[in-house]
């Protein structure tokens, strides 16, 4: 008796230890982002980690245009006991694998920037998305070169009344990529303009092959290109430094270009105001940052209500729903006339 006593005590004594440390445990956030030297996403990065200072401990991996190595971050995350995870997707195709992970553990999980598909999201009820609708952008991007077309006879450099125009494509695996380069066409076919694909090719996000892609171009098409749009605004600033070397000039020069682009990151505000680029579309980093820590925090603190003061949780389809597991950050237009506003 005396020995089963003792047993007792001891289980006793480690199962009190046990829930105290438990009951201890510091909430924690993980968080990886596809990449740390995407211009947009580093805007995003650093909104997260300045809401999270002094309120959660946060660990942010760089997980390297790798999803193998993005899968071993969320097995680490896991294993230390992150309470939850805010995961920018390096390819959302494999949403499901990642899934399967968090799913696993019961932990919790934030999805941003790069949207996986409505079917692999409902099957958790854990698991929550931060991003843009990214066919609105596409809209916007397609309504920017509407406008300035309109209002400059000079832009339609062979007076065919045709717009000839090459596409910069970011990462084809992208739903947002996919949006953009759809979604601005039809914008410009659906105010009644003309339209004739030259050339359309990916330069994965990045400035230098978005150059590299617009000089190979203008080298084959000449003067025949007459717009230029881009998925996002590294890409357009990559066409705009090809189209200086080949001699182009700002809009109201002798040889200008039209070139939008998509992000309203502050290198291409600049290129904005300096008359190189017709317009981009605020793609809301500082926004998406914020809600994504937001739901992030509240998972991982086992707040009764998640939400976001930066937009109503609704559902896939964008509509406002308490219990829905998104929420959309609107796009806004940016030209020459409104520019300072979004200016730091």
């Amino acid at each position: 008796m005396k020995r089963l006593i003792g047993v007792l005590v001891i289980f006793a004594v480690l199962f009190a230890s046990f829930g105290c440390q438990a009951a201890a445990k510091k909430p924690k956030i993980g968080v990886a982002i596809y990449k740390f030297d995407d211009t947009f996403m580093s805007y995003v990065r650093n909104k997260i980690e300045t809401s999270a200072k002094d309120k959660i401990e946060i660990s942010v991996q760089d997980s390297q245009y790798d999803q193998p190595k993005q899968n071993d971050q969320v097995d680490q995350f896991l294993t230390q006991g992150y309470t939850s995870l805010a995961i920018n997707l390096v390819d959302p195709s494999a949403v499901s694998v990642v899934i399967g992970k968090v799913q696993a553990k019961k932990t919790p999980i934030v999805f941003f920037n790069r949207e996986p598909v409505a079917v692999d999201m409902a099957k958790y009820d854990k698991a929550y998305y931060v991003g843009a609708k990214a066919q609105e952008s596409g809209t916007m991007e397609g309504e920017l070169v509407v406008d300035y077309w309109k209002n400059t006879p000079a832009a339609d450099k062979n007076k065919d009344g045709i717009i000839q125009y090459v596409m910069l494509i970011g990462d084809p695996s992208n739903t947002d990529a996919q949006y953009r380069t759809e979604y601005s066409i039809k914008a410009i076919e659906a105010a009644g303009l003309k339209v004739e694909k030259l050339a359309e090719d990916t330069a994965m996000w990045d400035r230098v092959k978005g150059q590299e892609k617009t000089a190979a171009w203008l080298a084959k098409f000449g003067d025949k290109i007459e717009v230029i749009l881009a998925n996002n605004d590294d890409m357009a600033l990559g066409a705009i430094e090809a189209c200086k070397a080949a001699g182009l000039t700002a809009l109201g020069g002798k040889k200008p270009m039209v070139i939008v682009g998509v992000d309203a990151t502050p290198p291409a505000l600049d290129a904005l105001e300096q008359g190189f680029l017709v317009g981009t579309v605020l793609n809301d980093a500082e926004r998406q940052g914020l809600a994504t820590f937001d739901l992030a925090f509240a998972l991982a603190t086992g707040a009764k209500e998640v939400k976001s003061d930066v937009a109503p949780l609704a559902n896939a389809a964008g509509k406002a729903d308490p219990a829905g597991k998104y929420i959309w950050v609107p796009y806004v237009k940016v030209t020459k006339e409104n520019y300072k506003s979004f200016k730091k």
